[in-house]
């Protein structure tokens, strides 16, 4: 029995008048911050920049790269500071990186880019997105200099296009080679009395590996140094011919740690030009510009300056899908989300072609197949879909792809990964330690079988019943591959066996069409279409300042978040589909 202790029927006044009192100020307190905002962002933002006669366009390596730009926030000046806040990290679209440099190549006044800094976190296809879109920016004969205090390792890779590379006084250069780790947690979870049950097809499906070995698999080792090396050798085939060095010495150079090196031997390897301070930047500009008087526009305000607008009435949709994929919640690919944006893809008669620029490790094998099916729908209409991948195209985010017309990969876009499990855990061994007993009495053979899984573990014949559901899973994804590749369901169970592929590796193997960016599906969509003009429009619509604001008041943590998703698997144990997640360095 339970007893339930009621407050006193509608409490003291001075309770009340206090609760009142709070909830006054709280909302007092918040009004203000709006309103504040709302000020800031029609006094300084919404304003469009002005080119100069002599521009600078500085491209500031600092932040998180993501796929889409966000729109300013006006309110993150106040909220970054709020103890129970999320955290506001501060990212840069790479949409709005590569319009800016091609409208500064276009545009007379612009006379350079100056890159500024090296802690952008980036990973390598999109890293290689933006040094090619330098390299092509410098086809107009415009220069590039770059400095920094220091660079990371990625960073120095695009900052390679540089004419001249300038490094602080004291600074470093990030230069060791790639290294790929993974942790591992079953001796924790041994030592609390929980034992994953794992249910997977595919031998190089590693992603589960962390809740039931201690160390990488044969297959897995394989399989990451594959990926990693071709990662290097491309980094390090650019970066010699850009500097003009042996990929050799790069190698040597890598052996020494170049990180903790005396800032004379950069210059003596030729990985800098010059040895300067920040000070010195100003002096450098100027003479490049041969004039005292010049603009530099930041990557925001650029990204402000009116674009000449096409009016065409044909319409090439390009949609972004970045990050893990889920069902119904999350930060990434919400499947409900997805299928909504693609709903307005189909019901609008102006657009022509799409282009799905996808961008995802992968995630829930449901709402996997539902998007596939939605982009199936779209080419029904006679709309063609082509596909650029991003750093991640991998398990459900090679399944989304899949059915497109059309794929692109960059050179090191992890890619391919088709295999499928499922993890759900076992807390017989907690329950022991705590003295928890459980008993039931039950109508049919499987009845309680949820309570078993995570209550004592499964029997042969329950394993058997949710390892056929995997199955069944691994055969759909693979028919939905090969009938969008063309190919035989064999031939993709050949190459699939989770198994994470570079982007140049499954061009060979035919899980692409081509290498390339998101410019050359923009043209081949259009190619498609047979369209000579058209207007690009992009979806999802960037999120709201306002709607930002009102998660930043979101007090779950992280973590709060994580232990939720867990109670949901739970509760109701679905098939994923993710690739191995691996930390380079």
């Amino acid at each position: 029995m339970s007893v339930k202790i009621k407050p006193a029927e509608g409490g003291s006044r001075k309770n009340r008048g206090c609760m009142w009192a709070i909830i006054v100020c709280a909302v007092l307190y918040f009004g203000s911050i709006i309103c504040v905002s709302m000020m800031m962002g029609s006094m300084f933002g919404g304003s469009s920049a002005k080119l100069d006669d002599k521009t600078v366009y500085r491209l500031d390596l600092k932040g998180v790269l993501v796929e889409q730009a966000k729109e300013d926030n006006p309110l993150s000046a106040f909220t970054s500071s709020m103890p129970y806040g999320r955290n506001n990290v501060e990212t840069v679209g790479l949409d709005d990186l590569l319009s800016n440099i091609t409208l500064a190549k276009d545009d007379e006044r612009v006379k350079g880019i100056y890159l500024k800094g090296g802690e952008l976190s980036v990973s390598p296809a999109s890293a290689k997105a933006l040094r090619d879109a330098l390299l092509d920016f410098k086809e107009s004969g415009k220069w590039i200099i770059a400095y920094a205090e220091s660079y990371g390792q990625m960073n120095y890779y695009i900052a390679s296009v540089a004419d001249k590379i300038y490094l602080d006084e004291i600074g470093a250069v990030s230069w060791h080679g790639l290294a790929g780790t993974k942790g591992y947690y079953k001796r924790i979870l041994d030592k609390i009395g929980v034992e994953m049950q794992v249910l997977k097809v595919g031998t190089f499906k590693s992603a589960v590996e962390p809740f039931f070995r201690t160390s990488m698999s044969d297959a897995d080792r394989k399989q990451t140094e594959v990926y990693l090396y071709g990662i290097w050798n491309n980094m390090t085939a650019a970066v010699s011919e850009a500097r003009n060095i042996p990929v050799e010495k790069l190698n040597a150079y890598a052996d020494e740690y170049m990180d903790v090196q005396p800032q004379q031997k950069y210059i003596e390897y030729g990985l800098i030009d010059s040895l300067i301070y920040r000070q010195d930047m100003d002096t450098i500009l100027k003479n490049l510009i041969g004039d005292e008087d010049y603009t530099i526009l930041n990557t925001s305000k650029m990204a402000s300056v009116e674009r000449e607008k096409n009016k065409a009435k044909d319409k090439i949709a390009v949609v972004y899908a970045e990050g893990e994929i889920t069902d119904e919640t999350g930060d990434g690919i919400v499947g409900t989300k997805m299928l909504k944006t693609l709903n307005k893809v189909l019901k609008n008669d102006e657009v022509k072609a799409m282009v799905f620029r996808v961008n995802s490790p992968g995630g829930s094998a449901d709402a996997s197949e539902q998007i596939n099916h939605a982009v199936k729908l779209i080419q029904e209409k006679g709309i063609p879909v082509v596909v650029s991948m991003g750093d991640y195209a991998a398990s459900g985010g090679y399944y989304i792809s899949s059915e497109a017309d059309y794929i692109y990969a960059e050179p090191t876009t992890l890619t391919g990964s088709i295999g499928i499990f499922g993890l759900i855990p076992n807390y017989k061994g907690i329950r022991e330690k705590i003295g928890y007993d459980i008993d039931e009495v039950s109508t049919n053979k499987h009845a309680a079988l949820q309570v078993h899984m995570t209550m004592q573990g499964m029997d042969p014949s329950e394993y058997a019943l949710m390892q056929n559901m995997i199955e069944r899973g691994y055969d759909l994804f693979t028919r939905r591959c090969a009938e969008g590749r063309h190919m035989s369901q064999d031939s993709i169970k050949a190459i699939g066996e989770g198994r994470v592929w570079l982007g140049q590796d499954a061009l060979r193997l035919g899980l692409v069409d081509d290498l390339g960016n998101i410019n050359d599906a923009i043209a081949k969509a259009a190619q498609l279409a047979e369209l000579d003009d058209y207007a690009l429009v992009y979806y999802p619509k960037p999120v709201d300042p306002f709607e930002e604001f009102m998660k930043m008041l979101d007090n779950s943590t992280d973590e709060e978040k994580m232990i939720a998703r867990l109670r949901e698997m739970v509760k109701e144990p679905r098939i994923l589909m993710l690739a191995p997640v691996v930390e380079i360095k």
